[in-house]
């Protein structure tokens, strides 16, 4: 990755997105934020009035009670579906072939076709989403450990 730099009339340098990739990201980037954006608004709506109104009667600026009464509160809500959307969000990105966009199992299938090893092809791209959805799940299983109400 390097800075573009005007040579003559025409720029060299830089980087440039493909077309493919291009509509492959805006329709993975609309999709999943019309889910996590809904998943945020109950997760708000989940937090009662009652606390909202205390906050307040506290003296809390409206920017306050949402940053230290409503959010906290509401991660414990959103953190689970959140989770799975982002696992959807992995699942999804598969869909790129459809589109012509080379990710990672147009090549292994193309890897597949020439070299005939079909079993080591597709385990590789088991092992990759595996990779992927484990990590995802662990990590969003640690967030969830870590806001979670301890009960004593």
């Amino acid at each position: 990755m390097n800075v573009p730099k005007l040579v003559g009339f025409n720029f060299e340098g830089g980087t440039t997105f493909s077309p493919e990739f291009a509509a492959l990201l805006l329709g993975l980037v609309l999709y999943t934020a019309a889910f996590v954006a809904e998943i945020v608004r109950a997760g708000i709506q989940a937090i009662s009035r009652g606390q909202v109104e205390a906050a307040m009667s506290m003296g809390l600026k409206p920017g306050q009670v949402l940053r230290l009464v409503i959010l906290p509160q509401a991660l414990r809500v959103i953190i689970p579906p959140l989770t799975s959307q982002m696992l959807n969000l992995t699942k999804n990105s598969t869909l790129a072939i459809a589109i012509g966009f080379p990710d990672f199992v147009s090549v292994a299938n193309t890897t597949i076709n020439q070299t005939g090893q079909a079993i080591e092809g597709v385990g590789m791209i088991m092992v990759v989403y595996l990779f992927f959805s484990l990590s995802t799940s662990a990590f969003m299983n640690w967030y969830n450990k870590r806001v979670a109400l301890v009960e004593r």
